[in-house]
């Protein structure tokens, strides 16, 4: 008389295998978590190294426009420190002019000016800025919007540099 071994109560319910299901034992892939974790972290602290040292683009004085092209309360977009960077200007009043990076500090969408509400307005986040000063007046960005240094020379308006945050 021949005895059949029966499979497992388990076995017949998930009658499913996968070839080479049995070659990778908890220690091996405790030990490739491990080294996954370890990988991602020096991944981070190159990135937070690299973006420490590296300078922030600052610009050099560029010409931009004539003073009498921008009204009182109009604005005027251009690009600054580079072609990359968007920028605007704001001309609030007779002898104020205000410029600022156009990328909102909380996820790089762009800013534009709300006049009658005396704002910078980032539409992707509800991100508010003073259209002075720059600095936050409402939504998830925790940083100002960086300046740019202006300059009245001749009767033409020069950009000078960016002011850190």
């Amino acid at each position: 008389m021949s005895e059949t071994t029966e499979p497992p109560l388990w076995r017949r319910d998930f009658p499913y295998t996968t070839a080479g299901e049995e070659q990778v034992t908890r220690r091996e892939f405790a030990r490739f978590l491990v080294l996954a974790s370890a990988a991602f972290a020096a991944g981070t602290a190159v990135i937070a190294g690299w973006t420490s040292i590296r300078k922030p683009l600052r610009g050099t004085p560029t010409e931009l426009l004539p003073l009498d092209d921008l009204p009182v309360g109009g604005s005027y977009v251009f690009n600054y420190p580079s072609r990359d960077h968007p920028a605007i200007m704001l001309r609030l009043d007779d002898d104020v002019l205000v410029a600022f990076s156009q990328k909102c500090t909380h996820l790089g969408c762009t800013v534009f000016h709300e006049p009658e509400r005396a704002e910078l307005v980032c539409p992707c986040h509800e991100g508010f800025f003073d259209e002075r000063t720059g600095e936050v007046t409402a939504g998830p960005p925790e940083l100002p919007l960086p300046k740019i240094e202006l300059e009245v020379r001749d009767g033409t308006i020069w950009a000078l540099g960016t002011e850190p945050h």
